[in-house]
């Protein structure tokens, strides 16, 4: 059960409920299972229900119930970027999938977070495919991800064949191609997605790209590239040249957000992997 601190700064006296759903950004969902909890909302150890008042200078302690209800993996490793009492960042491995599935039951990011964060719920920010790499952004609690939502401002960076230079925009919808439950498509029928690429380094074999999003369809950067004739490279999905990778050379390596905890801003980098980095610097440049 994960704990958070709420600083009472309203002017004139307030029902709790409301200064925690006006200004604290606390659903009414979670005051709901917080007045459920033993002690769940607290003002110097006493019990505190939401319609007492409070005032500036109040301190409320919030006893969120929390807890990963995945199978915890302890032998699965994944490095930690940032952590604070909200929120963890870690560097996702390619080859990895956030969630278990059928094929992947107790291989995941979540299997890894049950093992070392079981009393902290698994709220995924950010999701990466499965072979993504990069950085990973996990509320510990509801409320963290409440006001993370839509609040992460993330950088990928691609390697595709060369030939492409200077910036552009994709502006093109994505659908679901119609005979594939995974498969996506330029359709006109789509979903508005936006991305924008840049140039970063143009190398013998590939070229370095940072790519920003508008909106986050599935699989848009891939499908975009792909799109404009330029597939990420290790991407068999979308027509990727597989000679080099094996799996599509997309890494987020740049977040940058607001903690919930502290409220102040935090930006974050994560290196490329060693294989994207040895095919465009001909060797791991972290070594």
């Amino acid at each position: 059960m994960s704990r958070l601190q709420i600083n009472i700064t309203c002017t004139g006296d307030m029902p709790l409920g409301t200064y925690l759903r006006k200004y604290a950004g606390i659903s009414a969902q979670m005051i709901k299972r917080l007045k459920a909890v033993p002690d769940g909302i607290t003002r110097n150890g006493q019990h505190l229900r939401t319609v007492d008042p409070v005032h500036s200078g109040d301190v409320i302690l919030l006893h969120l119930p929390e807890a990963c209800e995945h199978t915890p993996n302890p032998a699965l490793h994944v490095p930690v970027v940032y952590e604070s009492a909200q929120i963890l960042v870690c560097d996702k491995p390619a080859g990895m999938p956030v969630h278990p599935s059928m094929l992947h039951r107790d291989d995941t990011l979540a299997n890894w977070f049950a093992a070392n964060y079981p009393e902290c719920g698994f709220h995924l920010v950010n999701r990466l495919d499965r072979n993504t790499s990069g950085l990973c952004l996990i509320a510990k609690t509801v409320y963290a991800a409440h006001c993370l939502r839509g609040g992460a401002e993330k950088r990928y960076y691609a390697l595709v064949k060369p030939g492409l230079h200077g910036s552009g925009t994709v502006d093109a919808p994505i659908a679901r191609e119609q005979e594939s439950v995974i498969t996506r498509c330029v359709r006109a029928d789509g979903k508005s997605a936006v991305t924008h690429y840049r140039v970063l380094l143009e190398a013998p074999d590939c070229t370095l790209l940072e790519l920003t999003l508008e909106t986050g369809r599935t699989h848009q950067i891939r499908v975009h590239m792909a799109h404009i004739g330029y597939p990420l490279l290790g991407d068999a999905l979308y027509g990727g040249d597989l000679t080099q990778m094996q799996a599509h050379a997309l890494h987020c390596g740049r977040l940058t957000l607001t903690d919930p905890a502290t409220q102040e801003p935090i930006t974050l980098e994560a290196p490329l992997r060693p294989e994207m980095q040895q095919l465009l610097y001909g060797k791991d440049m972290t070594k």
